[in-house]
């Protein structure tokens, strides 16, 4: 469990090291009101981290690995991010993480691929979505954002996570498998089969119902915020 801390904290840093790089925190930070933007990341953190930590606010799908759970915190960091701009985002996409590290119950493996795929899919949206800021930029974003969430998802789980899931769990290959096959008979190895068959069709059916809701929900979620800000 140590370990798996040591290495969500150092992940965690990393982010922040290449979005303040990428992104200048500072200049943006001190651009707008700093109480404002601190307000911002606490209140939709929160409600992220809410999302997160709940236990019936997730749950797993049939037909796909128990790893694997449907739960909704992306909601309040994309809406941050296409309100605010992606460093808000990220920023609350890493106290929702900071808060549940320490609640772990997957020795920090579920909370790192959370954040990588979380980070995969809200930032490239929200920049592409920064630079047009129309009805067709936000669909082509929500699009980007889907396409690069779905390849990082695949490529990582394959190459990252599974490994590093048998690692920190002490189960070997066959009894990931088993557990896999458990849910669905068709899964073949873990490598390309449970990547195509279980973690490219749920990330797809998540990233699609997250969209769908924040779409609906995005307008009024972050008026109604700017004017209790006011």
């Amino acid at each position: 469990m140590v370990k798996g801390i040591i290495l969500g904290l150092f992940l965690i840093a990393f982010v922040f090291c290449v979005a303040k790089h990428y992104f200048d925190l500072k200049g943006r930070v001190e651009k707008q009101n700093r109480t404002r933007f601190l307000v911002r990341v606490a209140v939709f953190g929160g409600f992220s981290a809410i999302l997160y930590c709940v236990p019936f606010l997730k749950f797993p799908v049939p037909f796909f690995p128990s790893f694997l759970e449907f739960h909704f915190d992306e909601i309040p960091a994309f809406i941050a991010a296409f309100a605010y701009g992606p460093m808000t985002g990220l920023y609350i996409l890493l106290v929702k993480t900071f808060i549940k590290l320490p609640l772990t119950t997957t020795l920090c493996v579920g909370e790192i691929a959370d954040l990588i795929y979380s980070v995969a899919f809200i930032i490239p949206a929200a920049v592409y979505y920064e630079r047009h800021r129309t009805f067709i930029g936000a669909l082509k974003s929500l699009i980007l954002g889907l396409v690069c969430q779905l390849v990082v998802s695949l490529v990582a789980n394959v190459y990252v996570m599974f490994p590093f899931y048998m690692e920190m769990f002490g189960i070997s290959e066959a009894g990931l498998l088993k557990i896999c096959q458990a849910a669905n008979p068709a899964i073949k190895d873990i490598r390309w089969s449970v990547g195509f068959i279980a973690v490219l069709p749920f990330n797809a059916l998540k990233d699609a119902m997250i969209i769908v809701v924040t779409m609906l929900v995005y307008k009024s979620t972050h008026t109604l915020f700017d004017k209790i800000q006011k």
